[in-house]
């Protein structure tokens, strides 16, 4: 018999509407500098789990288990983000790796006052569940929308993306 003190974790699955609503389908945008992408799988991205032989073409015809094996496997687990408690810290996390690659791990961390090495462990884990999870997400929040606006002033090129950025970003609420 379970423990009624037993906390419910995060689930990939809640956060996958979001992260495919936000990113559409196939993409190429020229100032776009993760170039070719289908549903915000980046051609690197898809090279690097699947074989570097693999063309645009096969990027277009990504399958949805292949999306699905990426989102979990790349993003959501590289935030170990089934040993957080709240959903919503969860999302706006892997959200910020999936956009943003390791920084969506370091300046978390440095807000966390952990090394900000990139990689989530029990540390991370530890500092991070045992946080406020409403003042956390807005921390969050905050810094996300402050690095895309350092983006755009260090590559005024990027300008072009920033209000899809923030609409995505301030889509995300907190739910508990």
């Amino acid at each position: 018999m379970m423990s009624s003190t037993l906390k419910r974790m995060a689930d990939y699955k809640k956060l996958k509407p979001f992260i495919l609503k936000w990113e559409g389908d196939f993409s190429n945008h020229p100032k776009d500098k993760g170039g070719a992408t289908n549903k915000g799988i980046t051609i690197a991205t898809f090279r690097s789990v699947f074989g570097k032989d693999k063309t645009v073409a096969d990027l277009k015809n990504m399958t949805d288990s292949e999306w699905d094996y990426i989102f979990k496997k790349y993003f959501w687990d590289r935030w170990q983000a089934d040993k957080i408690v709240c959903q919503s810290v969860a999302n706006i996390l892997v959200d910020w790796v999936w956009a943003s690659g390791k920084y969506g791990i370091t300046i978390p961390q440095e807000l966390l006052s952990v090394q900000p090495d990139g990689i989530v462990g029990v540390q991370t884990l530890t500092a991070l569940n045992n946080q406020n999870s409403k003042e956390f997400f807005d921390k969050v929040k905050k810094r996300r929308l402050e690095y895309c606006l350092r983006i755009v002033k260090n590559d005024t090129k990027q300008k072009v993306f920033l209000q899809g950025w923030q609409n995505r970003i301030n889509a995300i609420k907190f739910c508990q």
